[in-house]
């Protein structure tokens, strides 16, 4: 996937659309100091922009290949392309992820993103282990690089929210320990 060139598109018709979006997964990750490869592109998207993200995708030559009340995944035949996964931002927790998504540059300053904070992307990593808990081994080992790389920065509270929900706080202890 042509992360640069993808972005270019998407990130000039985000801002001409206004939609309001944040980067996520492991290209978020990567702008936080928590290295990992990825060969797709994942973003949280307010539900009530996601018309206007569908045919922004179609204009690209993407094709729907999944989509229900919580995602919409997209995938382009040009291999290029690759991959796009949107989660819809419409619960009140995900739209205040949306609010506190900041903007860092990528590609050495060519271009500026909106990212979730690490402590959003740590509550995203606790609710697919939640929601699977085969993912527990990747995801921990995920939410252990954002704190180890931003230790010193991170909002315990809002991440011990995100335990609460997802009823971790036994996670949370050991990964507040860890540090």
């Amino acid at each position: 996937m042509d992360f640069k060139l993808i972005l270019q598109k998407l990130l000039t018709a985000f801002e001409k659309d206004g939609i309001r979006y944040a980067l996520i997964g492991g290209f978020a990750m990567g702008l936080w100091g928590g290295s990992r490869s990825t060969i797709d592109l994942d973003f949280l998207v307010h539900r009530d922009d996601m018309q206007k993200v569908h045919w922004i995708m179609i204009a690209l030559g993407y094709e729907i290949h999944q989509k229900t009340e919580n995602v919409s995944q997209y995938t382009s035949p040009l291999k290029v392309f690759g991959g796009i996964d949107f989660i819809h931002a419409f619960r009140e927790t995900s739209v205040e992820m949306l609010q506190r998504a900041v903007k860092k540059d990528i590609f050495s300053g060519m271009l500026n993103i909106k990212t979730l904070i690490p402590e959003d992307i740590i509550g995203l990593k606790l609710q697919a282990v939640f929601n699977d808990p085969s993912r527990e081994k990747i995801d921990m080992a995920d939410i252990e690089l954002l704190i180890s790389a931003n230790k010193n920065n991170l909002d315990w509270k809002l991440i011990e929210q995100y335990c609460k929900i997802f009823k971790m706080d036994d996670i949370c202890k050991k990964l507040r320990g860890d540090l």
